[in-house]
């Protein structure tokens, strides 16, 4: 499995807590990496991605985990601010200079490892149920850069110490997880008249070739993603950044 975060009992949905500095008690995120992320799409958006836009998005990662009514907070150790979630549950984050100096934690009212984090963008103008690969390695990027996946495991702990965006996103074989808006049946990439659609091991977080699937499948952030998660060529520059990423998926009507 890929990018691993530690088990823990489902979830419920908790009243919102308050929180400063590192404190570990809700599904948190450093601040100051999210920044960094945010800097480098601002960075890397003319090259991958010039028309797209950047939110944040808060997926599920436990059974059980309740996805209505989130709340979401910047705290600081003199403050706290409370962002807007939208029905979809993705947010953008204001730049502010107190909670960079204070080291402040954007935090959720949910438990630690209830949830998710990923980065959603996305250029304007595709068709429902396609996206852009250069949006997709871009999301790669300012993901890993903003500290969102996180890694609880300590052998995957040190291993992040030295993993870069660059060159993790920029293995044709990366093992960055994605996830789509519903179960997947098929991903296939299209450029031109080239049309290649994904093999199986790309699919379900690979759980189709795991025989430890039980074991490992609690340590692992799609938990309860797995029908919804896929790999990408993302290194693969045989296929050029405006290369559609077409998704069949389960409850599709027959054609």
């Amino acid at each position: 499995m890929a990018l691993w975060t530690a088990s823990a009992a489902a979830e419920d949905a908790l009243p919102a807590v308050t929180v400063s500095g590192t404190a570990t008690a809700a599904v948190e995120k450093s601040y100051r990496r999210m920044l960094r992320g945010m800097d480098l799409f601002e960075r890397e958006r003319a090259a991958l991605a010039p028309q797209a836009t950047l939110r944040f998005k808060l997926l599920p990662r436990k059974p059980g985990t309740n996805m209505d009514h989130l709340t979401l907070e910047i705290d600081g150790k003199s403050f706290d601010e409370q962002l807007p979630v939208a029905p979809d549950h993705t947010f953008t984050l204001p730049r502010d200079a107190r909670a960079e100096a204070e080291d402040a934690v954007v935090t959720p009212n949910r438990r630690k490892l209830s949830m998710t984090w990923r980065t959603e963008i996305r250029t304007p103008g595709l068709a429902a149920g396609e996206r852009r690969l250069g949006d997709l390695r871009l999301e790669c990027l300012v993901g890993i850069e903003a500290g969102l996946v996180s890694n609880s495991d300590p052998l995957g702990r040190i291993a992040d110490l030295f993993t870069s965006p660059r060159s993790y996103c920029g293995q044709a074989d990366a093992r960055y997880l994605f996830f789509a808006e519903r179960p997947l049946f098929a991903v296939t990439l299209v450029s031109g008249a080239r049309r290649e659609t994904l093999p199986i091991d790309k699919l379900y977080a690979t759980a189709s070739d795991d025989p430890g699937l039980k074991h490992d499948l609690p340590y692992c952030d799609c938990e309860v993603l797995v029908d919804r998660s896929y790999f990408l060529p993302l290194g693969d520059k045989s296929w050029p950044d405006d290369t559609r990423v077409e998704f069949e998926y389960m409850d599709d009507p027959p054609p």
